[in-house]
């Protein structure tokens, strides 16, 4: 009996986290909306002006910013479990600047614009292969992981040196353009971009019910095959979901690290580790930290916007080395 009270008052607990985190998400979207050079109240703008400001800039990237922040926090969490480090993120161990390099070679490889759809695909193929090669050195015992920490940085160092002579020598100013937001930007994002979101949120969703395998996944591989989990079909299916959504989110927004790591690693702190529910409330609590940060990006300067990277990074940069000097690494 006490053991099944400690269960649901711990279970009330992570309601009760999901419920604030919505709250807090909504609030989170109504400032995004309103806040601005001009203050528009969102359901009754008061001219022709206000309206375009509100469909045409403001929603679109609302809606880019809480598909990539919940995309980020969700495959930090699954990243995290998958490789059994606790500081494994996309864009720590490099995946994100994969999806980019991949990026920057089809726009250079390709005569013509390419869609959004090929931008997805390209970001795809690149976090799949870095990913790959994470999961893979994983798998050997002989790499642990505080080196698999190092091996992803240094990937994620390599792919953006090259993405730098890219565009280092390239005359085209478009390209020199997409330097900026490969830093981290939703705002130029448009309603045909949006597209991705119609990939994106089912894969996500699917991805926040996978927690109860998770969980046996913790126990150990042994353990999880005993309880009927097909751990090498379900491992290669949370490898192609996390490159499908770290790749369409950095064709969306370029490179935003931090999300996939603070996020979930602090819940862990807070609340705990199972992941049924530590999963969606990464997702919502991910949401909600880059649209406040993408709040922040746009009305910190009085005269310029700032990437929303650069946000992210100042927070998550400080917190990173907090985890790092908790975290015991092998």
């Amino acid at each position: 009996m006490l053991l099944n009270e400690l269960r649901v008052r711990h279970e009330s607990r992570w309601r009760l986290a999901i419920l604030i985190a919505g709250v807090l998400l909504l609030t989170a979207c109504f400032f995004s909306l309103a806040v601005g050079e001009i203050f528009i109240w969102p359901w009754s703008p008061d001219s022709l002006l206000e309206q375009q400001l509100l469909t045409q800039l403001r929603f679109p990237r609302l809606l880019a910013a809480l598909a990539i922040g919940a995309s980020l926090a969700a495959s930090g969490a699954v990243l995290q479990v998958l490789l059994g480090n606790p500081l494994a993120e996309p864009g720590v161990l490099g995946i994100s600047g994969g999806a980019s390099l991949a990026l920057v070679v089809v726009l250079f490889a390709l005569p013509f614009a390419p869609t959004p759809l090929i931008m997805m695909a390209a970001a795809m193929v690149g976090a799949f292969c870095f990913t790959l090669i994470l999961v893979g050195l994983s798998q050997r015992r002989k790499v642990s992981t505080a080196r698999l920490l190092l091996i992803g940085v240094a990937l994620g160092i390599l792919s953006g040196a090259m993405v730098t002579w890219a565009f280092y020598f390239s005359d085209d100013l478009n390209l020199r353009m997409l330097m900026y937001w490969l830093m981290g930007s939703v705002a130029g994002v448009s309603w045909p971009q949006l597209v991705l979101l119609v990939a994106m949120m089912p894969v996500l969703v699917w991805l926040c019910l996978q927690g109860k395998k998770l969980d046996l996944l913790m126990l150990g591989e042994n353990q999880a095959r005993q309880l009927g989990l097909d751990v090498a079909a379900f491992r290669w299916r949370l490898i192609l979901i996390v490159s499908l959504l770290v790749g369409a989110s950095v064709a969306l927004g370029g490179i935003i690290g931090f999300i996939g790591l603070v996020v979930p690693h602090l819940l862990r702190l807070a609340l705990g580790a199972e992941n049924r529910f530590l999963l969606p409330l990464s997702a919502l609590f991910g949401a909600l930290l880059l649209a406040l940060a993408d709040t922040l990006a746009r009305v910190l300067l009085p005269a310029a916007e700032l990437p929303v990277g650069v946000v992210i990074t100042t927070l998550g940069a400080p917190l990173f080395i907090w985890m790092l000097l908790r975290s015991q690494l092998d």
